[in-house]
């Protein structure tokens, strides 16, 4: 498989979008953007629906003209070129197959285009198919294909053309989970053959984090924090950014000082006058009374009869208990909080012996490097949690 294989003279190429707006009327469908991808890694563009992520992908393809900035790949602007000038591969979510035509006339079909020598059509094909773990099958017809397979063959068709960068829209969203979950792993396995410089435009969290290098992490046409996936899951900036990736715990206050070893004391007011006292590293620039908004993960909480020395906690009630196969999920009410904790506990023992029924009373505790401090307006008085 020498043709693929990043060994045998492919370059990975470096992306970068500068700048780059896009309005439907008055609609800002994605506003000024500016994001370098370095060579060979693969980044996932992550977001809800209409957050900007497919106009994104668009416009690097070509099928949208940016009304301000610039593409470029490998350093070139590409910015006028038509998408079959860009040197692009792209796998959608609906495969894009031609029915009438056999898999390997599917793969070929770029190559004739191009006006490739027949002889080195075949071999690039069989290649092709040898990399996706699809050898033999140039004669079948995409209806004879499974899902799983059927993007399989999209994969080779847009690969064997050699593109530069590649692009993938939603390409694993018509597969069953237990099928996707294996796509996930073996597409990621194919980019680091490969090493080519892939986007990939998802709303799957899971898939985002498990299949990137890089997590751009949009909302209403900005990217809100780009990262390692580590790094947007564990020390989100935003809110957002943090609910979007997962559930998290939120705990609203003010700055309070210093505890004298790198952490801030933020004081949490809770019904009835009381109040709650955690401690977060708080990024540069937070002040004395200043507002904070804080985030803690369900599975950085453990509940407990007691709590562990050094760690921050409050003291609750089951009110529900679910078993998730891996882990149990608990809602934990806490007195003068509106909303319950939740807290994610690891399943160790089978026959469930450990797990805290309905009603208990438990202490809920975390390590203050666990809490997150989040630095956006959500922390100011009336909004909600």
């Amino acid at each position: 498989m020498a043709n693929f294989s990043a060994s045998s003279g492919r370059q990975s190429v470096e992306l970068n979008l500068d700048g780059i707006s896009k309005a439907f009327g008055t609609v800002f469908a994605v506003r000024p953007v500016s994001l370098t991808i370095e060579p060979g890694l693969l980044v996932s563009l992550l977001g809800p629906s209409g957050c900007g992520k497919t106009t994104t992908l668009r416009i690097i393809a070509g099928f949208e003209a940016p009304d301000t900035g610039r593409v470029l790949i490998g350093g070139k602007d590409v910015s006028d070129l038509p998408p079959n000038k860009r040197n692009l591969g792209m796998v959608f979510q609906n495969y894009s197959l031609f029915p009438h035509m056999t898999v390997g006339e599917n793969v070929a079909f770029g190559l004739k285009v191009a006006g490739t020598p027949r002889d080195e059509i075949g071999r690039r094909v069989k290649d092709a198919l040898s990399l996706v773990q699809l050898p033999g099958y140039e004669d079948r017809y995409a209806h004879q294909l499974s899902g799983g397979q059927q993007q399989r063959v999209a994969l080779a068709r847009s690969l064997v053309t050699n593109p530069s960068v590649l692009l993938l829209d939603e390409p694993l969203g018509a597969l069953d989970k237990n099928l996707r979950e294996v796509m996930q792993f073996e597409l990621r396995r194919i980019q680091q053959q490969l090493g080519i410089t892939t986007v990939l435009v998802t709303h799957d969290q899971e898939e985002a984090l498990t299949m990137s290098d890089r997590v751009a992490v949009m909302s209403q046409g900005r990217i809100l924090q780009y990262g390692s996936p580590t790094e947007v899951y564990a020390t989100p900036t935003t809110r957002f950014v943090s609910e979007f990736l997962g559930t998290s715990n939120l705990f609203r206050g003010k700055v309070a000082g210093s505890d004298g070893a790198g952490l801030s004391r933020i004081q949490v007011p809770m019904a009835g006058g009381a109040s709650l006292a955690l401690r977060v590293k708080v990024a540069d620039g937070a002040r004395q009374d200043d507002f904070a908004l804080v985030a803690i993960r369900p599975e950085k909480m453990r509940l407990g009869r007691s709590a562990p020395e050094g760690s921050d906690h409050v003291i609750g009630q089951v009110l529900d208990h679910v078993f998730r196969g891996t882990y149990h999920a608990y809602q934990v009410s806490v007195p003068g909080r509106e909303t319950p904790l939740f807290v994610y506990q690891q399943a160790i023992d089978a026959d469930g012996q450990g797990v805290f029924a309905a009603g208990s009373q438990v202490h809920v505790s975390w390590l203050p490097t666990n809490a997150v401090y989040l630095a956006d307006d959500e922390a100011k008085p009336g909004k909600p949690s």
